[in-house]
């Protein structure tokens, strides 16, 4: 496997001259980071993350993945987190890839080899987990990287590697929540149904029985499996999505923090300030300012401190 990962490096290092490269393969996204982060949150989305060089840690509220080349990280549902790099320097920068993960290629390959099926009553589990890298998972990826230097190989071969990739990923560790995903009356794929109606309607006063009902479950079932899932209530997870969406309009448009709150659903300044500065360490419009300086400083190539912003989908 180490031939794999070395491999892997000098592919990623050459294709990704940016902090953040889509690649020619859409679902492949690279990453690139020349210094260490602070924590910063995101939305992780349903994908494999597979960090090539260097170290990061992202928490999921009060649970810490900490992971390097030894590790890959599957999420099978959307989660708001906060990650930050904790190893990289110009001469060994951070480098990773994450592939975005199709349920319903998922539900086709279960169909093709004759998978285990779901019990639709087994208990929901966390939509993130970690597991050992092997070369079960490096060949594919290698085989992928590769592709991007014979792009006209590309409509051909990748669907045929991302499927041998996906067939391995069940196969490990974390094949259960890709099953529990690809699976309609499961109990994780009901929640998933839940997280994206709430991420569409988190701007809006609404009682969390609306969600329940989306996810077709009574509200206390759909408490216990949100909780499983993802670590944290409804109620959090959307408090979670509304600062994230307040910090971003702050940040890249500009707008003052009642603004800001207003456009994500509060009604209450204070209450805003309150729950910004639990999440971001800062007042609202402190944080915003340091931010910009921050993303300032790294475009123009000084600072030492670096800040790595990749709403929805940072590796």
């Amino acid at each position: 496997m180490a031939g794999n990962l070395a491999e892997l490096q000098d592919l990623v290092l050459r294709h990704c001259t940016q902090s953040t490269v889509t690649t020619a393969i859409p679902e492949l996204t690279l990453y690139r980071a020349e210094a260490v982060s602070e924590p910063i949150p995101f939305v992780f989305e349903p994908r494999v993350y597979v960090i090539v060089q260097g170290r990061k840690q992202v928490m999921l509220r009060d649970r810490v993945f900490d992971y390097d080349d030894s590790h890959y990280l599957v999420t099978a549902v959307d989660l708001p987190v906060a990650g930050c790099i904790t190893q990289a320097s110009p001469e060994r920068p951070y480098l990773a890839l994450c592939l975005a993960l199709d349920p319903v290629m998922i539900a086709e390959l279960l169909l093709v080899v004759n998978d285990r099926q779901v019990d639709p009553n087994q208990a929901c589990i966390m939509g993130m987990g970690l597991s050992p890298l092997n070369s079960g998972i490096t060949e594919p990826l290698l085989r992928l990287m590769k592709l991007l230097d014979q792009p006209e190989d590309i409509p051909i071969l990748k669907p045929l590697i991302v499927c041998e990739l996906l067939y391995r990923l069940l196969q490990g560790d974390q094949g259960c929540a890709l099953r529990q995903i690809a699976t309609a009356g499961s109990n994780l794929s009901h929640i998933n149904r839940a997280i994206h109606w709430i991420s569409q309607h988190y701007a809006e006063p609404f009682d969390i029985s609306r969600a329940a009902r989306v996810a077709g479950m009574g509200l206390s079932t759909f408490h216990r499996h949100f909780r499983a899932a993802t670590n944290m209530s409804p109620l959090q997870y959307r408090t979670q999505l509304r600062l994230q969406e307040a910090r971003r309009r702050m940040v890249s448009e500009n707008v003052d923090a009642a603004e800001a709150a207003f456009a994500v659903g509060y009604e209450s300044p204070s209450q805003f300030s309150r729950e910004y500065r639990r999440m971001f360490g800062r007042p609202p419009a402190t944080d915003a300012l340091c931010v910009r300086a921050d993303q300032l400083s790294e475009r123009s190539g000084g600072g030492a401190r670096a800040v790595y912003v990749h709403q929805a989908h940072c590796a």
